[in-house]
This record gives structure tokens, sequence and C-alpha cells, in this order.
């Protein structure tokens, strides 16, 4: 039988799948395979949404699923997107009463739908977006904006909010995500923004696809200059190439263009970038400040009451905007799960866990007992690393290859450490992105430059963000580093970096000497090959001590654990696709 929810209308034989693999049939009615089930289900901030001009500040209860009926490359769900068959162990089942009931127990302003495309969980979605209005929540989701017209109609009635993330403007840009055509994403916005909802649209911006994002802007504003249009910087998940990705510089250009169509343009996974505010439509001035809060998000530290300018000007922003934040614990929040499932995948790629049934109990392990929360605090410690790789090795029957990468890690960390014991300790700043966004005091990273011998001043900081905060010119002055490293995740160049400190009169000891560091992409966090980033700092700061053929030591190791030669263009592709 047909399937009537997303333009890709997949025929669905009996007992069979469509392309999403979340919808079968069964006795010739189109059913979901896990009805009222979710990988999520937890109190975020709308920002980590994002969603930045409805109920700004307001705590939503996020709700999501897996699956996914485009095929993107790059996805940062790409473990949700793509697990159907090894993760359906992460769903919780939760009938949409229980949902509402939580919802308005942890005081919620309403019920959000991201991270997923809720058209893989349609039927689901739709009950408990019904059920909720009906409990006077509010209700919105995240979309790749597929739904047929159908489907969207029968949403609507419950639809308060929504993101619609564009992937092009052109029919082969859609054709690259695996659907036919671009028309049924511009027709939905065009719908919803007529019917009354409130929309923001989204899109990533691939370096040499500056021409796409033009002309998603021109539609975007030929319905209405003041939607919020947000520009989210590609950054090398899955399968895409790095060469792909923009500086923050490039993607900031970008925006200044298309504010010539658009009075609000947000530039996303940029840290340390200023254009997460909001302003004034008239006059320019600040109404509301943000952060960088981990991919695809944000968060507000400041904003002038009810975001009235003094000029007397208000931006179009739907309902008032909440005095006090909500601030999600660990991983929780946005599209943090996300990246905490995919540090957790690294692991059992390179321990070799293929098998189904023995990954699928692992995933059912971790989310019964909440592992999620445990894995945040031992995952910033380097000397926790080796139990995390043991839990999963255990579980999974490959505790011989969890025994070789431990030993290796720790191995490799024991052996810097005794080089570094009674070394001077050069003063080290950790930045991601632009230079006034300092990691936070406890990461990862901040610890591995201990383990190499040096001094990592953001352990000075008290207040936290997630990975970090802004700070203030004066706090980075008196900080005065002898030596910056630029996180290998959501990166800037060297060259961007220096300049941005020179333009700023930024002028710490490290930028004098020049004495600022990149990293490969992924190489300081997350993924096991952190390892080969402690070699890197160990380099940086004692060359006198250390030696390591970076080069040399990388294909080694992916060689050894993820069964490739180390390639520069396509090494983030080991992540998903290497067995042993």
């Amino acid at each position: 039988m047909k399937c009537g929810i997303c333009e890709i209308g997949c025929q669905v034989p009996e007992n069979g799948y469509g392309k999403c693999r979340m919808m079968t049939a069964r006795g010739g009615v189109l059913t979901e395979r896990y009805p009222d089930s979710y990988s999520t289900l937890f109190p975020i901030s709308i920002e980590t949404l994002p969603t930045l001009h409805f109920y700004p500040n307001h705590k939503f209860l996020q709700v999501s699923s897996m699956g996914c009926n485009f095929s993107c490359t790059g996805c940062i769900s790409e473990i949700l997107a793509r697990g159907t068959e090894s993760m359906p162990a992460v769903l919780k089942q939760m009938p949409p009463q229980k949902v509402v009931e939580k919802a308005v127990h942890e005081g919620c302003k309403g019920i959000a739908f991201c991270l997923n495309d809720p058209t893989v969980s349609f039927f689901s979605f739709l009950k408990l977006a019904r059920l909720a209005k009906e409990n006077n929540l509010l209700v919105g989701f995240s979309t790749n904006g597929y739904l047929t017209e159908q489907a969207l109609e029968a949403l609507i009635p419950f639809t308060d909010f929504v993101n619609i993330g564009f992937k092009g403007f052109t029919d082969e840009a859609y054709q690259a995500c695996g659907v036919p055509t671009s028309g049924p994403v511009f027709r939905n916005l065009k719908r919803l923004f007529e019917a009354g909802v409130h929309v923001e649209a989204a899109a990533i911006h691939m370096k040499g696809f500056e021409a796409e994002l033009a002309r998603i802007a021109g539609f975007v504003s030929s319905l209405s200059r003041c939607i919020p249009f947000q520009v989210m910087r590609f950054v090398p998940f899955g399968e895409a190439d790095i060469e792909f990705e923009p500086t923050i510089r490039e993607s900031e250009a970008l925006c200044a263009e298309l504010e010539k169509e658009l009075a609000h343009v947000y530039l996303f996974n940029s840290p340390g970038s200023d254009r997460l505010n909001t302003l004034c439509p008239d006059c320019g001035g600040t109404l509301i400040t943000r952060e960088f809060f981990g991919p695809m998000g944000s968060r507000i530290t400041a904003h002038l009451p009810k975001a009235r300018c003094a000029c007397g000007s208000r931006p179009v922003i739907t309902g008032e905007v909440a005095e006090k934040r909500y601030d999600e614990h660990g991983f929780f929040g946005g599209y943090r799960t996300t990246r905490a499932f995919e540090m957790l995948h690294a692991i059992l790629v390179c321990i070799g866990a293929h098998d189904p049934e023995k990954v699928s109990e692992l995933w059912f392990d971790l989310v019964q007992t909440d592992y999620l929360k445990e894995f945040h605090e031992t995952v910033q410690l380097p000397d926790a690393y080796g139990a995390i790789i043991d839990r999963l090795a255990l579980k999974t029957g490959c505790t011989e290859a969890g025994h070789q990468l431990k030993n290796f890690i720790q191995n490799t960390l024991a052996r810097i450490r005794s080089k570094t014991l009674d070394v001077d300790r050069p003063r080290v700043y950790y930045a991601m992105g632009y230079p006034l966004f300092a990691l936070n005091a406890e990461r990862f990273e901040t610890n591995l430059v201990e383990a190499a011998g040096g001094e990592c001043l953001n352990k000075q900081l008290k207040r936290k963000g997630k990975p970090g905060v802004t700070l203030t010119r004066e706090e980075f002055m008196a900080m005065n580093p002898d030596l910056i490293f630029i996180s290998g995740f959501l990166s800037c160049p060297v060259s961007d970096f220096y300049d941005y400190c020179i333009r700023h009169d930024l002028l710490v000891n490290a930028v004098k000497n020049n004495r600022i560091y990149g990293h490969f992409p992924l190489w300081d966090f997350g993924s096991p090959r952190w390892v080969l980033g402690l070699m890197h700092i160990a380099n940086t700061l004692h060359p006198e001590i250390f030696d390591f053929d970076m080069e040399k030591e990388a294909d080694e190791f992916y060689r050894e654990f993820f069964n490739q030669p180390f390639d520069r263009k396509t090494a983030n592709r080991s992540f998903y696709r290497a067995s042993r």
C-alpha cells in the first residue's frame, strides 16, 4: 500500500517497510513499527531546539524517536536517523497521556519533537499533539518539511511552531538526500505561515553552496522579512568530507549577505560569534544576547525586559521572554544527546562490536540504567575512559579488542605523564571557535593539557556552559596564556583566530609570540582518537621531550582500530563505516 505521510510516497509491502523503515503495513493498514515510543523524553530550553522567536527562554519537553525519510550526508543525528535496526532498544514506550503528564509535572510550556523527523512517528505525534493542546500545552516540531498536504493539514490545528530545515533550493540538492524534489518543502513553509503557525527556517551552510542559501532566503523573505533564518555552519559529521566545512568568518560573511533579504539571520555551530544575538529591527541595539550551547543549539545569557529596545521597537517574537532560564543537565538538551550516542558508537567501532543482537542489548542496558548521566561525568576524565571501554566491551562480547584499545590508550597516557612530571608547565588556554569562547574548566581537553605537561588556565573558570562559556575581553586578557589550543570540534583556522585577536586587541603572550595551534577534526574529544590529540598536545607543549610523527601515529592507529589507513580527506568516515 502507498504511504501518504511524506511526499516520497513509498509503496509499503505487507509486513515490509518504507524508506524510513519506521512504517509498515499490517492487514492492509499503514502503522508504525514502534508506536508511542521515544528515544528522548526530557525538558529542554527552546533555544536548543533551536527556536529563537517563540517563547524565548521557556522550558519544553523534548521528544524524539528514531529513523528518517531522508538520507543526508553529514547528518548530525545520523546515529538516530539510520539506527532503526541497531538501536530500537533506546526507545521507551510511553502513551500520550503519560507524556503530557510528564510535561505538566516538569513545568514545561509545551512539547517539541526534534532530533529526528516526526513524519516517521506521525500517528503517535498526532495523538500526542492533540492531547497536549487539550491540556493547554504548546506544540511544535523540527522537520525537513516533506509532509504531504494531507498529513500537514492534519497537524496544523494542533501546531503552534515549526522549524523547517532546508537541504538546499534546487531539486538536485534534495536528490542528494534521496528524495526527488524540493517543491513540497517550500509549499509547506508557505502553508504553515499562512495558517498562522510560528515558523523559523534553517539551512546548512556548506562551502561552495552559498547560492543555494541565498535563494532559500529569498523565498522566505517573500513570505515575511521577519521570519527568523538560522544558518547552520556545516561541521564534518558522518561521511561528509571536511573540505565542505566553511570557516566561522566565511559563514558570518554569508549571514551579512542574507541580511539584505531578512531582518533576523542567526549563525549556529560557531562558538564565539555574536551572530546569535537578537537585534532591534530599527536601531540595531542588542535585545537578546545568546551564546553557543552545543551543536545546533544556543542559550540566552542576557536580555532587555520583554525584549523591547530603548527606542521602543521590538522584533516579531511570539510570547514573552521567560525571566528564569532552564539549564539542561549533562548531555541532555537539543542535539547533545546524539553527540553522546555518537561517542559511545565510536568506541563500538574501534572494538569491532558488530553483532546486532549484542549491540541492541547494550543500548537497552545503557538506557535502562540511565547511563548517559554517568557517562557525561566519566567521559571528561582521561583516566576513566578505560572503564567506559570495559563496560561496552563486556556487554558486546568484545573483551579482547576492548582490552587492546584500553591498553593502548592507558599506556600512551602513562608514558606521556611520566616524562612531564618535573617540567616547567606552559600556561595554556583552550578555545572552541573564536578566542573568547572558553571550554569549561572540567572538560576533557583541559585534562589532556594537564596530562601533557601544561597548566590549563580554563581550570580557573567558575561558571559553566555547554561545552563552555563566553569570556569578556578583560577575563581573557587577565589569563594571558603563553599558548592557545583551538578545539578540533567546531573549530576555527589559526589564521582567522589570530586575525580576530589582532582586530579585537586581544594581544596576550600567545598572540604576540604566534603560539596558537589547531587540531585535526575530532582528535581531542569524543572518539578514542583523542589519544592522537594527546600526542599532538605533548609535541606542542614540550618539543624538547616529544617528537611523535603524527602522520605515522595516525596511520597506525587507524589501521589497528578502524581497519583502514589514515586519510585526511576521509578520516571522519571511519567513525561510521569501519569494520574489523
